[in-house]
């Protein structure tokens, strides 16, 4: 029903200029039928407008082209660049409303070639039309649609930035459950390590009672079972991706950890090379690089805990000014007194498993060195395990932020981009006809003075001496004086160069002999000229019919009184 009424209400604004243009006295007088029509092909351009907006535009410009070639109407041109508004404005795609434009250009230029009328003025009149009442307004309609997507666009945007919010919220808070998870695997799950290395020492000691040496068994075989229970249950609350926290604790470095390890009874030999560089860069890029360091240290020292124990480790520190290096490796294990391991042993003997390439504590290790720009390998290495890590001390770069309003700044840059093409199209097309028309105009006049020259008779050769370098080609024929002589081949000029404004033009016809004769010329008037001379030659005639009567009314009475 509301598309209803706004239809209706457009089609009685677009009828009003139809029905009052010619009442006002503006010279575009229209029949009751044609009036009709107009109104009725309004109204179905009006229903259609919404749905269907190129149709409802040509239907708009075939009115104008059927009430004027060059498509420039009072009655219908309100309706015709309103319907280009409403085309830019709900049309998807540009291609079609550049084809009905071309479409109208090329069907008002063959109305124009047809007709018998001056083409340079009424193309270029069809054009400034075409650019000025229909490219514009709908330049000015996909601007206007451009500017409510990128609203609405905006609004969509901060809903979905709202969503977000209240996305990453809820992730922050499953994170931190997730990292105090991990927290507490791999310090607690590195604390147990030592304890069963602890156990471990005991059960194996010469002096202990063996009551005592089973107790530390079953202690060392706890511990082992707690920490892997310990790596299930935080498996189960961790995901991948997670971020890892700083699992060091408060100033210990990598030293610190080696040191209390070796008391909890693994051998580790540690070397520091390198001086530790100056500090640059963002400190919090330095500590998540030691933290790193660290947990990879811890890792790779609990690993050959569970994995190894007993065996030798080796850990060593590489700093240089770009980045540091840290690698741990154990060898093979020198077995347990009872015969048994935490490992399977491998096919040497020796004791010792190496981790999984994919195991959950190496996988969360390569992907933060990962993300941190370093590089994480893991694998056997001779009898044992090698794990190496490096870490640039400057990570990449982040890319700058997009700005904000840069899809709206590159929308309006098309737009005025547009604008100026059609200005500058408008500008050419109307500059170069209103050229082409000049022109035209200047180069065919005959000065008056070589008309009067011109004798019935002369050659065209001697006559072409004072012609102009063009002819006119919409000559005004229907005020000729006279017809011109049969079988004669007429040229026409201007009697003056003026510009917009209305002059008489010269009529010379030559015979179709050889040389061509000049067998007539004559003035064609200008319209004022005509009707003056026509009212001169009313006014004369009357003078005549008057003087007549009066003779015959006087002839009349002598007659009369001579009778009597």
């Amino acid at each position: 029903m509301r598309r209803r009424k706004e239809g209706a209400l457009l089609w009685a604004a677009l009828a009003v200029p139809v029905v009052t243009v010619d009442r006002l006295g503006l010279n575009e007088p229209l029949s009751a039928a044609q009036q009709l029509t107009g109104l009725a092909v309004l109204a179905v351009a009006a229903t259609v407008c919404r749905a269907r907006p190129l149709p409802a535009f040509l239907l708009a410009a075939a009115l104008g082209l059927a009430t004027a070639p060059s498509l420039f109407t009072l009655a219908y041109g309100p309706a015709f660049a309103v319907f280009a508004l409403l085309l830019g404005r709900r049309a998807d795609r540009a291609r079609t409303a550049l084809l009905g434009f071309g479409g109208i250009a090329v069907a008002g230029t063959v109305k124009i070639a047809v007709r018998d009328v001056d083409p340079t003025v009424e193309w270029a009149v069809l054009m400034a039309t075409l650019v000025f009442g229909a490219v514009f307004p709908w330049l000015a309609g996909r601007y206007w649609r451009q500017g409510r997507e990128l609203a609405a666009a905006g609004w969509a945007r901060a809903d979905q930035l709202e969503r977000e919010q209240r996305i990453v919220a809820d992730r922050a808070r499953l994170r931190e459950r997730a990292r105090i998870a991990q927290d507490m695997h791999d310090s607690l799950g590195h604390e147990l390590s030592l304890i069963a290395v602890r156990a471990g020492a005991l059960q194996v000691a010469p002096d202990l009672p063996k009551p005592h040496r089973e107790a530390a068994a079953d202690l060392r075989a706890a511990a082992s079972q707690a920490t892997d229970r310990l790596h299930t249950i935080i498996g189960l609350l961790r995901e991948e991706g997670d971020e890892q926290a700083p699992l060091a604790p408060a100033g210990e470095s990598v030293a610190a950890l080696v040191a209390r390890a070796t008391e909890s009874g693994l051998r580790i030999t540690y070397a520091d090379e390198g001086t530790r560089p100056e500090p640059q860069g963002d400190p919090a890029r330095r500590e998540l690089t030691d933290g790193t360091v660290h947990r990879v240290v811890q890792e790779a020292l609990t690993n050959a805990a569970k994995h190894a124990p007993g065996a030798h480790v080796t850990v060593t520190v590489t700093r240089d000014g770009s980045a540091t290096a840290v690698t741990v490796t154990n060898g093979r294990t020198d077995g347990c007194t009872d015969g048994s391991t935490d490992g399977r042993t491998d096919a040497e003997g020796a004791g010792f498993v190496a981790p999984s390439r994919g195991g959950s504590g190496l996988r969360t290790l390569r992907a933060r060195v990962t993300d941190l720009g370093g590089t994480l390998e893991a694998g056997p290495h001779g009898h044992g395990f090698r794990v190496t890590a490096r870490l640039p001390h400057r990570g990449l770069a982040p890319l700058p932020p997009a700005p904000a309003g840069a899809r709206l700044a590159h929308a309006r840059r098309r737009t005025a981009l547009a604008f100026g093409a059609a200005v500058a199209t408008g500008v050419l097309l109307v500059g170069g006809t209103f050229a082409w028309y000049a022109y035209t105009r200047t180069h065919s006049v005959l000065a008056p003075a070589d008309y009067a020259r011109l004798r019935v008779g002369e050659s065209r050769a001697e006559v072409e001496r004072v012609l102009p370098d063009r002819t006119v080609a919409d000559p005004p024929l229907e005020r000729a004086p006279t017809e011109p002589p049969p079988g004669a081949d007429c040229a026409y000029y201007r009697a003056s160069g003026e510009l917009f404004t209305a002059v008489a033009h010269y009529r010379l016809c030559f015979d179709g002999s050889e040389q061509g004769r000049l067998v007539d010329k004559a003035v064609i008037p200008t319209a004022s000229e005509a009707d003056d001379e026509r009212h001169d030659d009313r006014h004369g005639e009357q003078h005549n019919e008057q003087h007549n009567e009066q003779h015959n009314e006087q002839h009349n009475e002598q007659k009369t009184e001579r009778a009597r």
